[in-house]
């Protein structure tokens, strides 16, 4: 329920979304599901929902996108709206601050229209409840005046459609997840998809690029398709300013110069492994310990950076701590005690 003094009411509709500032884009920005390289599962589901929603003229499911920052979440609700031929409308969580920001929103909503909210687990608890008579019955209450004479109104607004995108679903309440027809798992990319990305953007930025080097900035990104476009933007910097052709030999000295190794391992997770093997022969150590070492906070190292070392086998968590596999270790002590071996 919402409280408003019948004045902020009668003001509602001065109060707009504050919509993102389109800065200008080095990278090519999908329309369609043809055009959204990758994640090909996920892609044909809703390529149903979409076709069957728009043969009943309903407005889509609200979808909730899941999965680790970088991923093409917000790409993708953009690509669902296009497929649509709906408007959408974009906002975080973050921002939504107070009720009305959310009421005024709601209200501005054209029908079928689409809203986006990133970082959904992120809203205030009272603004998240103003969705849930949102989603199921298109529309919001409202308590106008105070105290005894107070009275409760119901606003209608139209139908629509919203996605939630989070990087923690976990943090998602159970009343508000319900509610999402639609629930789906963003997966990392595979080396393929990455390297079919990276052409992409090339040749939208008009910039020559190898089907090698785009393969091997496709191995270093991560999985991650906003990696492998920031690393490919630096290739292109390198090769602009030394008139260099972006071939596989050139490539490697780019990312030998931007501390990146053939396994896509950083300066930051060199230097976290390099603690746990010299310090601690390999560990359990604690995550606080490292932090403190390396000088980054346990929440960046938990969040960016273990998550990709886990992934590829070089550290595993443990009740006592962190620590580098027995299988792993002596190969890493010869490397990071050695001459450290960059692509």
């Amino acid at each position: 329920m919402l409280v408003f003094m019948e004045e902020e009411l009668r003001s509602l509709d001065v109060i707009t979304l504050q919509e993102t500032v389109q800065e200008q884009s080095f990278s090519f920005n999908p329309r369609t599901f043809d055009e959204y390289l990758g994640q090909e599962a996920l892609k044909e589901k809703l390529r149903i929902y979409v076709q069957a929603a728009r043969m009943r003229q309903e407005p889509l499911d609200h979808i909730l996108l899941f999965g680790p920052p970088g991923l093409g979440k917000t790409t993708l609700a953009a690509v669902i709206a296009h497929e649509m031929d709906v408007a959408i409308k974009v906002c975080s969580g973050p921002m939504l601050e107070r009720t009305g920001d959310l009421v005024a929103i709601l209200s501005s909503l054209e029908l079928h229209m689409f809203l986006f909210i990133d970082e959904i687990h992120r809203m205030p608890s009272d603004v998240e409840e103003i969705l849930y008579s949102a989603m199921e019955q298109f529309k919001v209450d409202v308590i106008i005046g105070q105290g005894a004479g107070a009275k409760s109104i119901s606003l209608p607004v139209q139908p629509f459609t919203l996605i939630g995108a989070t990087t923690k679903s976990g943090l998602i309440s159970a009343p508000l997840r319900s509610r999402f027809g639609i629930t789906e798992r963003f997966d990392f990319y595979d080396d393929i998809s990455l390297c079919a990305i990276i052409k992409q953007n090339a040749a939208f930025l008009s910039f020559p690029l190898t089907d090698d080097a785009a393969l091997l900035i496709a191995q270093c990104a991560r999985g991650t398709p906003r990696i492998a476009k920031k690393l490919m933007r630096r290739v292109r910097d390198f090769a602009q300013v030394h008139g260099a052709v972006a071939e596989r030999p050139f490539t490697e000295m780019v990312l030998s110069q931007l501390g990146i190794t053939s396994e896509g391992l950083t300066a930051v997770d060199m230097a976290i492994l390099r603690v746990m093997v010299e310090r601690f022969r390999g560990g359990p150590v604690g995550l606080e310990t490292i932090a403190a070492i390396i000088g980054e906070d346990t929440d960046t190292i938990e969040t960016v950076y273990e998550p990709f070392l886990m992934r590829q086998g070089y550290i595993e968590k443990t009740a006592r701590g962190r620590q580098i596999p027995a299988m792993r270790l002596p190969q890493l002590a010869k490397q990071l005690l050695g001459q450290q071996t960059i692509v």
